[in-house]
């Protein structure tokens, strides 16, 4: 593909924009193509895969194109690395960009220390190395990190069932497959719009990552149960465990915001459940809250969190967060947790979830409420997933990573109330 002028600098544009980390890099691009409505679908395309590979390499990048890491030299770096000789490029570098880009290619992951290698901030590097976690490991959750996550989606087995959907999907031209641990995932090859598929507006599946499926099934509510999902956002757990509930019972989703609940509803309207309840709380300790203590019978907590395990898809929030902000969100995370545990009943069951690769957010908040709760004990996760015939052992607590699951990085670990 040959690149113009104006191509290079509407993506070296967009990248300028991006690159304070001020804002969700998915957010800015989103603003810079309705402030653009002329760009074409293709120079789109060719924009955000630019902007997006800069951010997945960028540790790779900036280390290339020392001393002066600039939009322009960072595009064109990109450009190199991904299929482009500087001889393509000739009709928009000059002779010394061209000769600068052929020396930077020496810059490799061989020749780069680990944080840059494993395109992770030194500090998340660091957290890892001071939990055990061997180098090559890091490297390999980082790298994994680089790579585009695929689209999976879930089959809203209320309205179909997921060999039937897989069937018409393959019959429409989409090149999907089974997922391989939830047995309502479904995986689809590249960035098919299928939220314009039939299907989609008709409530019979919703995007899904297939690691967030799973956080569902551990809660595993029954029919006719009251459940809490207490920290809702825009409600892709909450779905399913409605499904899962196949409608019965009673499902609180709270959330402190208004936007994530009012982005909840047409999906709800699309699913068909009539069991949610969907309630903006002012925080954990919302007297709403209060007068529901003891009387649920499973607490899903997918609580804030730094966000690490999404890099696939979110590859700037590794620029966007500090050990900082990983310390105020950990205060938030135990007084979250905290809070939820109240809600549950003898006998219930407590979820607690992240999408983080840090123990920092993870183990040891789990770890940390049990010794202050001694009346709730670890439940195995693999157990829990075993009783709905998925084998799937990461140990008492569940860990998922792209590089071995295909999936986000997700944990959860569930608790039971002893009775």
């Amino acid at each position: 593909m040959t690149i113009s002028h104006a191509q290079l600098n509407a993506a070296i544009e967009a990248l300028r924009l991006v690159l304070p980390f001020t804002s969700p890099a998915d957010g800015v691009i989103s603003r810079f193509f309705r402030e653009r409505p002329k760009i074409g679908s293709k120079d789109r395309a060719f924009i955000a895969e630019l902007v997006f590979g800069v951010l997945r390499h960028k540790r790779l990048l900036d280390a290339a194109c020392a001393p002066e890491a600039t939009p322009r030299r960072l595009a064109l770096a990109w450009l190199v690395r991904n299929g482009y000789n500087p001889r393509m490029l000739e009709d928009i570098t000059k002779e010394d960009e061209r000769t600068w880009l052929g020396q930077s290619k020496a810059i490799n992951r061989d020749t780069v220390s680990l944080d840059i290698a494993a395109e992770l901030p030194d500090w998340v590097v660091g957290a890892l190395q001071s939990e055990g976690v061997a180098d090559a490991d890091i490297l390999s959750i980082g790298q994994s990190m680089t790579r585009s996550a695929p689209l999976d989606i879930r089959v809203n087995t209320q309205m179909m069932k997921r060999d039937d959907v897989l069937a018409r999907l393959l019959s429409d031209g989409f090149k999907a497959s089974a997922t391989p641990y939830s047995p309502y995932g479904i995986r689809l090859e590249g960035k098919p719009a299928i939220n314009r598929h039939p299907l989609f507006e008709q409530g019979t599946i919703e995007v899904q990552d297939e690691g967030s499926q799973l956080l569902g099934m551990l809660v595993a509510p029954r029919r006719g149960e009251m459940v809490t999902d207490f920290c809702a956002g825009a409600g892709g757990k909450t779905l399913l465990l409605g499904m899962l509930m196949n409608s019965t019972g009673r499902l609180y989703a709270f959330d402190v915001s208004e936007k994530r609940l009012t982005n909840l509803k047409p999906r709800l309207a699309r699913s068909g459940l009539s069991n949610v309840q969907p309630q903006r709380i002012e925080s954990e300790n919302d007297t709403r809250i209060k007068r529901l203590a003891g009387k649920m019978d499973r607490v899903l907590v997918d609580a804030p969190c730094s966000g690490l395990g999404t890099l696939r898809r979110n590859p700037d929030l590794k620029f966007r967060q500090t050990a900082t902000s990983v310390a105020e969100l950990n205060a938030k995370q135990a007084s979250i947790l905290e809070s939820a545990s109240r809600l549950v009943k003898a006998g219930g069951r407590l979820v607690y979830a992240t999408c983080s690769i840090l123990p920092a957010e993870n183990e040891h908040i789990v770890r940390a409420f049990l010794e202050r709760h001694p009346e709730f004990e670890l439940t195995p996760a693999s157990q829990i997933l075993a009783d709905q015939r998925i084998e799937l052992d990461t140990g008492e607590m569940l860990k998922l990573h792209p590089q071995i699951h295909g999936c986000d990085g997700f944990f959860a670990a569930a608790m039971t109330r002893k009775s």
